[in-house]
């Protein structure tokens, strides 16, 4: 049975560009509710490399907020802000424009947000209500390595139709978090979780982590009590075994050389847009100046730092089959690992779907239906 809300959510995995790295975020904000089709189509066909991105990007947004297509215009200075790098004086500003757009286009919504103390700073937190109807439960959301809460907005808004509150939050070296309030990031994941759940003064909470917040989530789980219910979608238990073994024996070899390495790393950033994208945003999110040490974030992403031995809780376990980011083989994995829950479904989402991407990117609304009837359920 399909549960309600008042929000259509495109379905479909598209076309929009050749290159999987511009294409996944095109289809990315369509797919959360928040582009337009043929504005995707267009950025699609006027960005060839990441030296295009940001002036298409900013076009767009600035004809949409003309134009008075706020929600367009709020994801388009998203989008505009995602591929340049700390180096860049507009980050600040994009960010700022969009948060400015967001809370001014769902200002009666009933969103509340939260300053949350926070290591002598603060973490960056919103929370969407249940408008109608009895509140079910409360649902604590965030997101992994570079999204922003507010992108999975219409998410939330599912949820709350459906009776649960949803609070956000961004943690070390996410979003505002670390934009505004300069704290960097922490695998520890427990704690940013401790600080929301004790703030809010919740003692019985489902976490939803998205991408590599599927991984941060179990994290969580594995050292908060008061979490009852894991939701993990586009994670890995383990990111070093998504190579194979090889491939990490040669990087052990590397790693033992570090100015080398470092050295080799400087070298293929200079060559290579992508990667130098890839180890600027790193440096950036870990607060870090050398690019070795930054890329050790996704290599401490692994069994250790998840221990899924110590979760207890019911998880539901969401992967896809073309996912570009986590191989499907990991799903198995992770099944395996969880021994220890009280319950445990796993969902792998193929094409017939189209919910076959990173995080189920094309078909939003099965996967929010998906996870209500599970929480309905357990």
């Amino acid at each position: 049975m399909k549960k309600e809300t008042k929000y259509d959510l495109p379905i479909g995995y598209f076309n929009f560009h050749n290159k999987q790295i511009y294409n996944f975020q095109f289809n990315r904000w369509h797919s959360l509710g928040f582009a337009r089709f043929e504005d995707m189509n267009e950025a699609g066909e006027n960005i060839n490399s990441f030296s295009d991105w940001k002036k298409v990007m900013v076009d767009l947004a600035e004809k949409a907020e003309a134009e008075g297509r706020l929600k367009n215009a709020a994801i388009y200075y998203r989008g505009a802000e995602f591929y340049i790098t700390q180096k860049d004086p507009d980050k600040i500003k994009l960010y700022d424009k969009f948060i400015d757009l967001f809370y001014q286009i769902f200002k009666n919504d009933g969103i509340e947000q939260f300053k949350i103390p926070y290591e002598k700073s603060f973490l960056h937190a919103f929370k969407v209500p249940v408008i109608n109807g009895q509140k079910k439960g409360t649902i604590i959301m965030h997101g992994g390595f570079d999204s922003f809460v507010e992108e999975f907005y219409f998410m939330m808004r599912i949820f709350a139709d459906n009776g649960y509150e949803v609070i956000a939050f961004e943690g070390p070296g996410q979003g505002g978090t670390r934009r505004k309030y300069n704290i960097g990031w922490d695998k520890n994941w427990e704690k940013p979780t401790t600080t929301v759940i004790d703030y809010f003064k919740l003692d019985d909470v489902a976490i939803f982590g998205i991408s590599m917040g599927g991984h941060l989530c179990l994290r969580a789980a594995a050292f908060e009590s008061r979490i009852k219910r894991v939701i993990s979608s586009g994670g890995a238990v383990d990111y070093w075994k998504i190579m194979g073994p090889i491939s990490r024996g040669l990087l052990k070899f590397f790693m033992r050389f570090k100015n080398f390495t470092t050295k080799s790393l400087e070298k293929k950033m200079k060559k290579d847009e992508h990667h130098n994208w890839f180890a600027e945003n790193s440096m950036y999110i870990t607060k870090n100046d050398n690019p070795f040490d930054a890329s050790m974030i996704l290599l401490n992403m692994n069994e250790e730092n998840a221990r899924p031995d110590r979760i207890t809780q019911d998880v539901l376990y969401l992967s896809s089959t073309k996912d570009h980011f986590i191989p499907l083989k990991m799903h198995k994995y992770a099944l395996k690992k969880l021994k220890n829950v009280r319950s445990i479904n796993g969902i792998i989402y193929d094409k017939e779907t189209s919910a076959h991407n990173h995080c189920q990117i094309g078909n939003i609304p099965l996967v929010c239906n998906d996870i209500l009837h599970w929480l309905d359920e357990v």
